[in-house]
């Protein structure tokens, strides 16, 4: 998993509440286990007209908004089922920061898990946030997960919360996989005992 230390992005509007996995990733790409190739699914639904044509008017569609890496949103995203595919497809995409005053749990713990920083601001900011987004092409924060601050373009900062857990697995570049093995030695010894405690364990190995 790629560490996430200090990410200076350009920023893209999503300006809807409760924002549902469904919606982030419809059910027709669950099917593959690949973190990959997802982007095309992401906001199916809204992303295309009836007809499967492209919209102009939402933002993946804009090239303004193409190479953003700051996702910016509303209240409760994330929330419906519990599938990893949504934050695959936001990663695949190239978002590795959401900004919103709340999250699902699920959602939100899935996005530690596969490299994005899911960031929790009041309300109040979040606006002023959207406000800056629509007043300036090209708006850019920057977020800092060692200060746990997002910062603005004119100097101002916003500081945000994130569990000392969360945070040290993220900056790291470790996810549950990754913890494990960091005991590594520890699992091979432990295996070469085993072994020679009972062999007949291991007879066909």
């Amino acid at each position: 998993m790629q560490p996430f230390t200090t990410l200076t992005g350009l920023v893209a509007p999503l300006d809807r509440l409760n924002v549902d996995t469904d919606q982030i990733i419809p059910k027709q790409y669950l099917k593959t286990i690949k973190r990959t190739g997802l982007r095309e699914g992401l906001f199916f639904d809204w992303r295309n007209k009836q007809d499967g044509s492209p919209d102009p008017d939402f933002f993946i569609n804009q090239t303004k908004y193409r190479d953003a890496t700051i996702l910016l949103t509303r209240d409760n995203f994330g929330c419906g089922s519990s599938r990893e595919h949504a934050p695959w497809a936001l990663l695949d995409q190239g978002f590795r920061c959401i900004i919103a005053p709340s999250f699902a749990d699920i959602f939100y713990n899935n996005c530690f898990q596969n490299g994005i920083l899911p960031v929790r601001l009041k309300a109040e900011e979040v606006q002023a946030l959207f406000q800056g987004v629509k007043a300036t092409p090209g708006y850019r924060l920057t977020v800092d997960l060692a200060a746990q601050t997002v910062t603005t373009p004119e100097g101002t900062s916003y500081r945000f919360d994130v569990d000392p857990f969360r945070k040290d697995c993220l900056f790291k570049g470790l996810d549950q996989i990754g913890l494990s093995l960091q005991h590594e030695p520890a699992i091979a010894a432990y295996e070469r005992r085993r072994k020679a405690d009972a062999p007949w364990l291991f007879a066909d190995l």
